[in-house]
């Protein structure tokens, strides 16, 4: 289900990589591209680095603890280590905060404007109503006592 989901609200973009490109995209639709584009380029460049940092801790800590991996094979246990103590949805956080580092690095507004107003708040809307529903099923107790001590999705940099 997360792989078809996220392929939905990705292959959009990813086709438009090769055709008619990432740079005629917003020209397509009439707009233009993000003003003050080296500022935009630095900024992508900084958020990029957590991205990628919470995009892959938390992939190795859920296989790893969780014996599952993310949407392909379930896991089996709640993860409450490392970035799982922060928040409960840190790969989600490293997905949104790559994809937007990716669309401020293209300098494209039709992507930054997908990025902010349809990839993460259809996300976030999925996460709450759906994924965690789920868990709460398929993990029980653990998930819910979880889901009570660790916030949704902005981390809880002091909790260790």
């Amino acid at each position: 289900m997360h792989f078809l989901f996220f392929a939905g609200l990705g292959l959009p973009f990813m086709i438009s990589i090769f055709y008619p490109g990432i740079n005629k995209l917003d020209l397509l639709v009439g707009l233009s591209p993000l003003p003050m584009r080296p500022l935009f380029i630095l900024f992508g460049l900084i958020i990029a680095i957590p991205g990628l940092y919470f995009l892959s801790i938390s992939n190795r800590k859920l296989r790893a603890l969780g014996s599952g991996a993310n949407a392909f094979r379930l896991t089996q246990r709640v993860v409450v280590q490392d970035v799982y103590r922060m928040t409960r949805n840190p790969m989600s956080l490293g997905y949104y905060l790559s994809a937007l580092s990716l669309s401020l690095i293209t300098g494209s507004t039709l992507l930054t404007l997908y990025t902010l107003l349809g990839i993460i708040p259809v996300h976030i809307f999925f996460l709450k109503y759906f994924e965690e529903y789920e868990l709460a099923l398929r993990l029980g107790d653990s998930y819910r006592t979880y889901k009570t001590q660790v916030p949704f999705l902005l981390p809880s940099i002091g909790r260790r």
